[in-house]
């Protein structure tokens, strides 16, 4: 009868305790990351029960896992039983960003664009089906809105949002935006994907595009794209107001500043940062 041990008694395709451990921990550490971006990317706070249906992973490793990420600050746990993200996860992130050449090469920009305005200014990157916002100057008035460095926005309904869309191929953005769940914040969000594409195309045409009451009712942006050939990010700006200061006619007025800033950024970032080269 064949033996299939080797001589020190360990099978041939034996794995290494190890490797075993390794892996094992790889593994663990890849289902705690898949939470934190499915909390971090999900439009409202999660129930728990919203977790474990979109995670696809057992209640009680769920339950362990957000425990932990609960006791660590990075995910948020609260009075109502949602799942959010927590305070230490966006200050890591807006630690991350503050030594990043995007933000850095943006931000004088931004600055001029805001003292041009005396508006709201806005810095982000596009995220799967959301945006993150990487920086923000507030304008002469102090407003109130969504928008943090270090939050995040649905793309399909915010300037920065549509803007960053208009950088991706057509059959991506269609994909995109065949998995996106389209929530009506207002009455003026756009809820299909037809309408999302159609409103990227126009952006994709001129340069520059505009929310108006989409995300938050009362709040007007004007956006334009930052194109970075050869890098792994979508970055758009915008400039944001009051509805009752800044009207469609005032957005418009502004457009070819924001776009024209736009194009600065992009033209100093492909001085300054060497396209990824391939694996």
């Amino acid at each position: 009868m064949p033996n299939d041990k080797k001589a020190n008694g360990k099978r041939p395709d034996a794995v290494p305790a190890s490797q075993r451990k390794t892996e094992n921990a790889t593994g663990t550490l890849g289902k705690v990351v898949s939470l934190l971006e499915l909390i971090a990317f999900a439009e409202k706070p999660m129930r728990f029960t919203d977790v474990v249906e979109a995670s696809s992973q057992p209640r009680g490793t769920v339950h362990r896992q957000l425990a932990h990420l609960v006791a660590e600050g990075l995910v948020d746990h609260a009075a109502d039983q949602t799942y959010a993200v927590g305070l230490r996860l966006l200050q890591l992130a807006a630690k991350a960003w503050s030594g990043n050449d995007l933000r850095s090469v943006a931000a004088p920009h931004l600055s001029a664009l805001q003292e041009a305005t005396q508006e709201s200014v806005h810095l982000a990157v596009l995220n799967g089906g959301q945006v993150t916002y990487l920086d923000k100057m507030e304008g002469r008035h102090t407003l109130r809105m969504h928008s943090q460095v270090g939050k995040t926005s649905p793309a399909y309904c915010t300037g920065v949002g549509k803007a960053a869309l208009s950088l991706l191929p057509v059959d991506e953005l269609a994909e995109l935006a065949r998995g996106m769940e389209f929530h009506p914040f207002t009455e003026a969000t756009l809820i299909t994907p037809e309408a999302l594409m159609a409103d990227v195309a126009a952006i994709s045409d001129i340069g520059y595009g505009f929310d108006l009451q989409e995300h938050e009712i009362g709040i007007h942006c004007v956006a334009a794209p930052v194109r970075a050939p050869g890098r792994n990010f979508l970055a758009a700006i915008s400039v944001t107001g009051p509805a009752y200061r800044v009207d469609a006619e005032q957005l418009r007025n502004w457009a070819p500043l924001v776009r024209e800033t736009a194009d600065k950024i992009s033209a100093e970032l492909a001085c300054r940062l060497s396209p990824v080269a391939d694996d």
